[in-house]
């Protein structure tokens, strides 16, 4: 039996656990990329507050790029699971080889305007002459790796679509290991400071990159990178893109959301309050990055077995996973609410800034304590191939909500209303992503079985 062939056919429960539970480890050793990197830098002495606050700066672009990496990935790679399901491997590896050639015309893409427009896009997002210099110093060497973080991130999510999560960690893994180690190495030992800390993330990512390309290549893998299935053909382009706009937006919108926060806890607050939202968005991602790598682990197996007009399974597999995405974020949530400086001494030893993060983490991320529902809803739209209802749920969290509130929200109560917004935001979204989702899901499968039984019916 092929490895995709499983996701039809293995007992739920387990199948589940073996899909996303190296889905999750992989994102949670991907995001060692940033924490290790904000930890090491909030702790050079003398100017670890100021240089936590600069790197928090550049995370809006770095988001950007992840962004086109989601567009690829979670675009193509429900699409190809989704083939895989009706049989057709060769449409699959042609979606596999297509969002190859986009991930390259990205990177150089992602490569050159940012580089070009370094310092009006820094200012943009709150930088001031204190934090300047080493949103730059950082960003400027990390934007010459973009082409590694493209294909690592976008092209891992087509492995782990046929059936091999196993083998989308390791890549992972490979490249955050090394990170962790090169850190001190080049932040403190070879005295580079912050550039230190974006040669070690280059280097690391370029490793976890050719370890992917070395798989894609091989004859291990079910579907496979071959230069004859290469040639741009603008439906299949269309077609991921359709539906990765959704991960696009959702990855997107969060830098827009980073340029808006940034620039409004610089006003109202000051350089401190840009530094206690690059813990308490650390802080944050270690639950959603968990979460985000479950979605992705359950992808394939709902993607699946909707080719494959299996809505029972479809079901089982959501019921499943609502449960287990809905009580982890909760906990976790609940324990940065209840312990905030726990998480900031992690970061920081400057005692105004854990005061600051014990002050605003409870109110930032109130509204997260529920997200686990939008997370799960999405995710399973995502699979369905349900484009405009996962751009829309996108869009509404962070364009719709968020970025007007942050505005809205300080005029009548200062510098919180910026940690009230982001808690309204996700609360609202998510209550309404549910409701959409138990409203749209049984006519979605009803749909799909009912095509399934006309072409029944016309082959007899």
């Amino acid at each position: 039996m092929r490895s995709d062939e499983r996701l039809g056919t293995e007992r739920m429960t387990p199948l589940i656990f073996k899909m996303a539970l190296p889905s999750v480890a992989a994102q949670l050793v991907n995001l060692l990329y940033s924490l290790i990197d904000r930890m090491y830098i909030g702790k050079i002495e003398g100017v670890g507050t100021e240089a936590l606050a600069g790197v928090g700066l550049s995370s809006s672009v770095i988001l950007l790029i992840a962004a086109f990496a989601s567009l690829v990935g979670g675009g193509g790679s429900p699409q190809a699971a989704i083939a895989l399901g009706k049989g057709e491997r060769e449409g699959a590896a042609r979606i596999l080889n297509n969002g190859f050639v986009m991930l390259l015309f990205f990177s150089v893409l992602c490569t050159a305007l940012p580089l070009i427009f370094l310092e009006p896009i820094l200012i943009f997002s709150g930088a001031s002459d204190t934090t300047l210099p080493y949103a730059a110093e950082y960003l400027s060497v990390y934007l010459l790796g973009t082409v590694f973080v493209m294909l690592a991130s976008g092209l891992n999510m087509f492995i782990s679509c046929q059936g091999r999560p196993a083998v989308a960690m390791s890549s992972v893994v490979i490249g955050a290991g090394l990170n962790v180690l090169l850190d001190p190495l080049f932040i403190f030992t070879l005295g580079m400071g912050v550039r230190g800390a974006a040669v070690a993330t280059v280097i690391s990512q370029a490793a976890s990159a050719i370890f992917v390309l070395c798989f894609l290549f091989s004859p291990r893998a079910n579907l496979r990178l071959d230069f004859r299935l290469m040639r741009p053909r603008l439906s299949v382009m269309l077609k991921i893109t359709a539906l990765g706009i959704s991960p696009f937006v959702m990855a997107s919108t969060e830098s827009l959301v980073g340029f808006a926060l940034n620039g409004q806890l610089s006003h109202y607050g000051g350089d401190i309050h840009v530094s206690a939202l690059a813990i308490m968005q650390s802080a944050m991602q270690m639950v959603s990055v968990p979460l985000s790598g479950f979605g992705q682990g359950i992808i394939p197996i709902i993607s699946y077995n909707f080719g494959h007009k299996r809505g029972d399974r479809v079901r089982e597999c959501f019921r499943t996973s609502a449960l287990i995405v809905f009580f982890f974020n909760l906990v976790g949530i609940l324990f940065m609410i209840i312990f905030p400086r726990v998480i900031a001494v992690m970061f920081t030893k400057d005692a105004e800034l854990i005061s600051v993060v014990a002050k605003y983490m409870p109110v930032f991320l109130l509204g997260m304590t529920i997200f686990g529902l939008q997370r799960i809803c999405q995710n399973t739209f995502v699979a369905l191939g349900q484009a405009k209802i996962s751009l829309f749920i996108a869009l509404l969290r962070k364009v719709i909500l968020l970025v007007p509130l942050s505005y809205i929200f300080p005029l009548f109560w200062q510098v919180r209303g910026v940690y009230i917004a982001e808690a309204a935001a996700d609360a609202i979204a998510a209550v309404t992503c549910a409701t959409l989702f138990t409203l749209l899901l049984p006519r979605i499968l009803r749909k799909n079985e009912e095509s399934a039984n006309k072409i029944n019916g016309e082959r007899q």
